[in-house]
């Protein structure tokens, strides 16, 4: 708890810069990764990190020093000219933009890392911890490098909130954007500006080996919670802000552990998480949706076979054993009995003497059931120009999913008809 209390008190300058420096990156790099992740584009991210780095290397052999701001700006020129290069190679060749960002991610690398090789064989003193740029070093952030990652940020923030509804749009939706007179290419030049900007910022800390899993992984989880793209952003934006102060905390609780592969884990856990047990996305809440209906079914089909029996015998409130139950429809007899049980927990069914049989619930619930399967029989038939012996299995299914709205609304489509397409009555509903 001390630890924690000291490190939040910021009291140390180092760790306010980290903090703040990993802040502003991953947060940054989440925002432009949501609109890359919506244009299925992660791939992209990947080339321009790996390809920053022959920038570096380049101003690092201009200017003699480690100029943050200079070689920041030879990162940019270099990710640039890799996506050109990748659009260029996808438009004037066979080859698919899969193939042509990892040509272009490998031999924009292989160059860096020749240029690597040489410097540090070159004698220049001022090279040293020149390294750090491959896998990061957020430990080394001081307040010159807050300023620029501030600088960058808030161009990006600024540009992002201007050009947020043409993102948008272009992302779910490019042909209907061009009809509009959206300046598409222009604007897909501007994002794709905006991602190597946001990789460029990002490289000090995490490394260019590791800055693509931090523009990608916080917007793929934030896709699992929300349909709406703005809360999607903004909870990318949390999540990898998020990232960044786990990851500076990891590091100075146990300095060994070095800070831009902990936010990757850390955000890569996040993205786990959601991916699992995000509500209604979530792996977890869909596998539990999905038994629930799947209960559903089988408790609505148990009550339409004590309903066709009762038609059969012309009595509904008979008790029915289990083998004939089972003789009425293909079922497994676990499930069945199981189903049973649930009906009766909730007096759907009553049990007697050696079977089950229907409540005035149990009742009122089957023959809604048979209902909306003879009239959307009917319907299909009547509408769809299907063949009253075509009709039975698409009933089979929708019956379990129509609403009292559209149920009302077939009703009346229909004339509110007593017989289904094999002139066998719909039942009213009522009581036994």
């Amino acid at each position: 708890m001390e630890t924690l209390l000291d490190f939040f008190s910021f009291a140390d300058p180092n760790v306010r810069y980290v903090v703040l420096g990993n802040i502003l990156l991953s947060a940054s790099a989440a925002m432009v990764g949501a609109f890359t992740l919506l244009q299925k584009k992660a791939l992209v991210g990947d080339a321009v990190s790996h390809a920053v780095l022959p920038g570096i290397c380049a101003a690092f052999l201009f200017s003699g020093t480690k100029n943050i701001a200079l070689m920041l700006g030879g990162a940019f020129a270099t990710g640039w000219l890799a996506l050109v290069a990748v659009d260029y190679i996808t438009a004037k060749s066979k080859i698919r933009k899969d193939a042509a960002i990892g040509l272009v991610l490998s031999v924009f690398f292989g160059l860096g890392m020749v240029m690597m090789t040489y410097i540090q064989q070159s004698g220049n003193a001022a090279q040293s911890g020149l390294d750090h740029f491959i896998f990061g070093n957020a430990a080394a952030l001081i307040g010159s490098d807050l300023l620029v990652f501030s600088a960058l940020s808030t161009v990006l923030l600024i540009t992002v909130s201007l050009f947020f509804k043409a993102f948008a749009l272009i992302a779910f939706d490019r042909n209907y954007a061009e009809a509009l007179g959206f300046p598409v290419r222009r604007l897909d030049l501007l994002l794709t500006s905006l991602t190597v900007l946001a990789v460029v910022t990002g490289i000090t800390a995490v490394g260019v080996v590791l800055m693509a899993a931090m523009l990608v992984t916080p917007a793929a989880a934030a896709r699992y919670w929300t349909d709406n793209i703005r809360r999607m952003v903004g909870i990318a934006v949390a999540f990898g802000a998020f990232a960044g102060i786990a990851g500076a905390y990891i590091s100075y609780t146990a300095p060994g552990m070095p800070t831009g592969p902990w936010m990757v884990v850390v955000s890569s856990l996040v993205a786990f998480l959601s991916f699992f047990f995000a509500p209604q996305k979530g792996i977890v809440p869909k596998q539990y949706t999905q038994r629930k209906n799947r209960r559903i079914i089988t408790e609505e089909n148990t009550l339409k076979m004590f309903y066709h029996l009762g038609e059969r015998y012309s009595h509904f409130d008979t008790a029915r054993g289990l083998n004939e139950l089972i003789d009425t429809r293909e079922v497994d007899e676990s499930l069945l009995k199981a189903s049973l049980r649930r009906l009766v927990s909730k007096n759907m069914v009553a049990p007697q003497g050696n079977g089950w049989r229907l409540t005035d619930d149990g009742y009122r619930k089957a023959a809604r059931i048979v209902r909306l399967h003879r009239l959307w029989e009917l319907y299909l038939a009547r509408y769809m120009d299907i063949a009253p012996d075509h009709v039975h299995d698409d009933a089979e299914t929708i019956e379990h999913i129509i609403t009292p709205e559209i149920e009302r609304e077939l009703e009346h489509q229909l004339g509110y008809p007593d017989k289904d397409p094999h002139d066998t009555r719909i039942p009213k509903g009522g009581s036994l």
